[in-house]
Parts: C-alpha cells; structure tokens; sequence
C-alpha cells in the first residue's frame, strides 16, 4: 500500500468513510470478482461501478424512512448482494445483524425477535416461508426482500411486507427520496454480531464503527497486504473474522475480493481465482492435509521419500528463516529447489498456486497441519481473536512465526493474565457491549475496559499461546483435568477422521466421538479384513489404536479409551456445529446420550456403532 493510501487510512472513522475514501482513490481498480452462473463465467466489477450498485440499494432503503439505530437483518450468502445492502445499511446509519446464511430457522427467529430487525434481506420465499413457520413474534418485521420470489409469488399476495428484490430496487429507482447518507459517528453501532452459541442461545454483541476501524488499522500496522492482493472470500460474512479480515479490510487497502460460488466448490474456486491471501478457521488447512497424508500413504518408496525430504528440508528452511534458526547445510540448499519443484509446488498449487500468506483462525490449529505448510514454502500464520473484540487481538507475521502460538498482540491491544491463567484484552477494538445484556456485560467486560475471554493463556516475552478454554475443561471422576478442544484437534490430524468430540465429565475415562472419513474408512476396512480382522470389536480397536498415536503426546489419562463413529457429518442445519465449525458440545451431547449412556455401561474398551454395543 501507498504512503498516501496509509496517510489517507488513518484519517478514517467510520465505515461509511472507508469506502467513500477507497472510491475515490482507486475508481478504476478492481473491487470484487463474482461468478456469473447465466454466463458461465467470473464478473469483475471497478470500485467506482460497485458504488453505482451500493447507490441503488441506499436509495431503496431511504424509501423505506427507518430511523437511524434500527435494526436491519441480512440473512443471504457471500456475495455482492449482501455487500450492497450492508453497505447502504451503514450509510443510512442503520444496524446491520449479519446471520449465517444456512443457519436453522429456529434460531433465525431467535435473533430477529432479539435484535428487533425492521427488515429481513434473504435469499428466497422457500426460506421465509420456513422461518415464518416458526411463529415466534416477527411483529417487528415491515419489510421482508427476497432475492428470489419465483417460485414462490404467492408470499408477496399474502403479506404485504413481502417484496421481490428488483421489484423493490425499482420502486426507489424514480421515488422522491429524502437525503441518502446520514452522518455516523464513530462510536455508533456498526454491528450486531450474534456469537455462535456453542453452550446456548446466542448474544448480540454491539460493535461500533471505531470499534472495527481500529481493527482495521492495527491489522495493517501489522501484516503486509495491498492492492495487487487478491482475496477468495468463503467464510461466512456473519462470522466477524470474516467481515472484518476478509470484507473490511480489502476496501481499508484496495484488494479484490472474489465471491466463491460454495461450499462445495471452494476447491474449484482457489484454482480459478488463483488468490494471493486467505482468510480461512483451520478446517480447510487440515483436509489438504489430510488429503497429502492419504497420497503419502499409498504412494510408492521414491514418492514417499521425496515428501518426507521436502518437508524435513522445507522444516529446516522456515527454521533458519526465524530468529534463531540453524544456518542450512549445503545439501539443504541445493536439494531444496528440485524439491520445491517436484514437491512443494504440486501441493500448494491446490490453492492456486500465488497463494503467499494464509491467515488461520476462528479455532486452534494443529502444530503438525500448520508445519507441513510453513515446510512447504507458504507462510500459514496462526492468530487469535473473538467477536468481542472485532475480532483480532493477536496474529503471527511471515518473520516472526511460531506455530506454537498465535502470535503478539496487535498495536493498541493490552494484554495481561487474569486469575485462573485467563487472558484479558483491553484496547479500542472491544465491544460496546452484548445487546440488551447489561449483567451479562459487566460479567465479561470491567469498568476500566478489561475484557475476559475465557480463555486460558501464557504470554512469553510478549508472544500468546493459548493453552485451554476455562469453561471447557473436563474433569473425570478420577479428578483429572483435560482440555478437551486439544484432544480433538490432535486427533483430527489423522485424515482418518473428519469430525471429533472428546467427552468424559464426571466419567471414569474419556470417550471420542467421531465422524469418519468414508474414502479413508474404506480402505481401513479393507486393510482389517486382508488381516482377517472383521466386525465391529476390531474396527474399534483400529480406531482407538489411530487416536492413541494423534494424543500420544498427552499423558495416559488423556487418551480415550472407547470410540463411537459415523460417517454422517455434524451440520450447522442440524444445530451440532456453529457456523465457524465449532462443536456445540451440549448439543451433540444431547443428540447422541444414548449412545454415550451405552458406552459407560460396558468396559472402557467398549464402543458403539450402527446400534450394536461392542463388549
């Protein structure tokens, strides 16, 4: 970035600001990438065509006449539609609650009713239907914009507050307006984000326009990035990582943000689009890991020694790269580019290929995921934050990376350890506040501005390592205390395994549930029956057996001693995981007592599956 851009930056307060000042400084560069599905191919729009779009949708709220500070929920995917109406949301000076476009309706509801929405922007008439259907008091609605209502006119005949999208962005195309922007102060909400709820219902969490700003600013202080810089944009825009990292903060340093088409697609997306920095929770980063692990393990001698030379090689390399780091011998030096060549390359191509800094958060990382890559040649830099405080807190740089750690506090954030090991933040980024949650409030967040995160830390010569979740410590009846969210990432190393939950409260010994990979687990199966071992006891101490090596670094007691699998994945539809892929532990709990009232009936190495209890 510029030294005018930056000079330029730091003047900014607000976020309508922000893009008012990144339009007329860069026009005519690219703002943001969508795949055009009629065309069959990708659409680049400027930053000055862009703000004609935002223009249409400011309009069209400014008929609707709400009063600055209301309410307005957006409820659509990852895309320019929902950009657009955040966008004339905030210079209206409205609120904008982003929710998860693929959350449950039950829960939509929840938070429509608690944030007092005036107006719903989703997706489609099936989905309103659905959340209609609900019957919680949506009395707060007037306005309800489908992006789509083809399928579904009827909505629109039956209720007036329903409108078609276009038919809504028409009826203000001509209409007598009042003035479009409305001046926002910086310390004005900006946001209601709803935390993901993995231990209950959700809570608003108020931020303000400085709140997100001073985000903004501190994260560039610390992490090179600017406007050749293409984004791939896949988390959900409801999740604040993702709005302030990956929709923010390329307008703050005029990158291009392209949409992918979904979930599904994403691996098609990162070859297309070919994007120089991701913003990514570390689910992503452990299937490509998986998927090496599964190559190396069915390919021949010369390919298997040539991965392990690179990643033992490409080790030593990031090593020297850090302070303190052995200089490479001359074998590492001249073996390296053939390697990266033969290797490294045809890896991280899965990205792309220009991929140059991966950003990894939202949930810890494994050690072992992160240093394959970091071996590799791609700078995967591990950071910690929470929707509390808008969000980032701390992050790792290329030069100065542990993968041990998430890194040093950004400029302007304080740190401290609290009691119980508890990490406390105060700085410009923390919320306001949880909405209509005042005791709830003053239960996190001190008078002198300390917020507690509930996490447990240790902080060595200003670097943070996050070493346990204080509410999420196990104790088993034997008074052992583990961490389970450890276990589970350990374990998750082995592409065996797409999902875990460890659990073990009160209980004699712990119990992993887990969701199989079904490509993996067939070829495990196969392995068994060529051994002649077959049925469900010797597929439980297979699976034990692969768990026991992911935790071996952990003391006995932390090892579970009995499994249960599946190969159905936990959903966000289903309410078992939140919308950053996080267990919901109470909820999974629930969903599965019987299963787990039947492990700790039988022997610890008992394990339950498809509705036979294995002795």
């Amino acid at each position: 970035m510029s030294g005018e851009s930056i000079g330029g930056f730091s003047d900014v307060r607000t976020l309508p600001e922000l893009l008012r000042w990144r339009v007329s400084l860069t026009p005519d560069k690219e703002a943001y990438r969508q795949f055009d599905p009629k065309q069959g191919r990708w659409a680049s729009f400027s930053w000055r065509t862009i703000d004609r779009e935002f223009d249409r949708f400011r309009r069209a709220l400014a008929a609707e006449r709400f009063a600055a500070g209301e309410r307005l929920a957006i409820l659509m995917p990852n895309g320019l539609a929902h950009v657009a109406m955040d966008q004339a949301a905030l210079a209206r000076g409205l609120v904008p609650v982003p929710m998860h476009a693929i959350d449950n309706p039950d829960s939509i509801a929840y938070i429509l009713e608690d944030s007092g929405a005036q107006l719903l922007f989703l997706d489609s008439g099936e989905r309103w239907r659905d959340i209609a259907a609900i019957g919680n008091a949506l009395a707060n609605l007037k306005r309800v914009i489908c992006a789509d209502l083809e399928a579904t006119p009827e909505l629109a005949k039956a209720d007036p507050r329903v409108i078609a999208l276009d038919a809504w962005l028409a009826a203000a195309a001509t209409a007598d307006l009042p003035q479009q922007d409305i001046a926002v102060q910086a310390d004005d909400l900006a946001a209601i984000v709803y935390t993901s709820g993995t231990t209950g219902r959700p809570k608003g969490v108020m931020l303000s326009h400085d709140n997100v700003v001073s985000n903004l600013k501190a994260i560039h202080r610390r992490l090179a990035a600017g406007r050749d810089d293409v984004f791939l944009s896949f988390l959900p825009l409801s999740h604040t990582f993702e709005r302030t990292c990956g929709y923010y903060y390329p307008i703050a340093i005029g990158a291009c943000v392209a949409y992918s088409r979904s979930v599904k697609q994403i691996a098609e997306d990162l070859i297309e689009v070919r994007p120089t920095l991701l913003i990514s929770v570390p689910r992503i980063y452990e299937r490509i890991y998986s998927l090496v692990m599964h190559h190396r393990a069915s390919a021949g001698p010369v390919e298997r020694t040539l991965l392990d030379l690179a990643i033992a090689i490409g080790g030593r390399r990031f090593d020297a790269r850090q302070s303190g780091g052995m200089p490479l011998s001359l074998f590492d030096r001249l073996a390296w580019p053939p390697l990266q060549r033969l290797v490294a390359n045809n890896v991280l191509a899965q990205f792309g290929g220009r991929l140059r800094v991966a950003i990894s958060g939202g949930a810890p990382i494994a050690e072992p995921v992160v240093r394959l890559f970091l071996a590799l040649g791609l700078d995967v830099l591990q950071g910690y934050g929470m929707t509390e405080t808008s969000p980032v807190v701390a992050v790792n740089t290329p030069d100065d990376n542990d993968p041990r750690s998430v890194g040093r506090a950004l400029p302007g954030v304080e740190v401290r350890i609290g009691d119980n090991n508890e990490l406390m933040v105060r700085g410009p980024s923390v919320m306001l506040g949880y909405w209509h949650r005042p005791e709830e409030t003053a239960r996190v967040k001190q008078a002198d501005g300390w917020l507690h995160t509930g996490d447990q830390a240790r902080i060595d010569n200003g670097r943070i390592s996050i070493t346990g979740r204080i509410k999420d410590i196990l104790v088993t009846s034997t008074g052992e205390k583990i961490a389970p969210a450890d276990l589970e990432t350990a374990i998750l190393t082995d592409p065996l395994f797409d999902q875990a939950l460890v659990i073990g409260e009160n209980r004699p010994f712990l119990t992993a549930l887990v969701v199989l990979n079904a490509k993996g687990w067939a070829e495990q199966q196969k392995k068994l029956a060529s051994h002649g071992q077959q049925g469900t006891e010797a597929e439980a101490a297979s699976l034990l057996r692969h768990i026991a090596r992911t935790v071996k670094t952990y003391p006995a007691y932390a090892t579970p001693k009995a499994v249960w699998w599946t190969l159905e994945p936990w959903t966000i539809q289903a309410g078992l995981i939140t919308p950053t892929l996080k267990n919901k532990r109470p909820a999974l709990e629930r969903r599965f007592a019987p299963e787990i009232e039947a492990i700790y009936a039988k022997r610890p190495a008992a394990a339950k599956v498809g509705g036979a209890t294995v002795r």
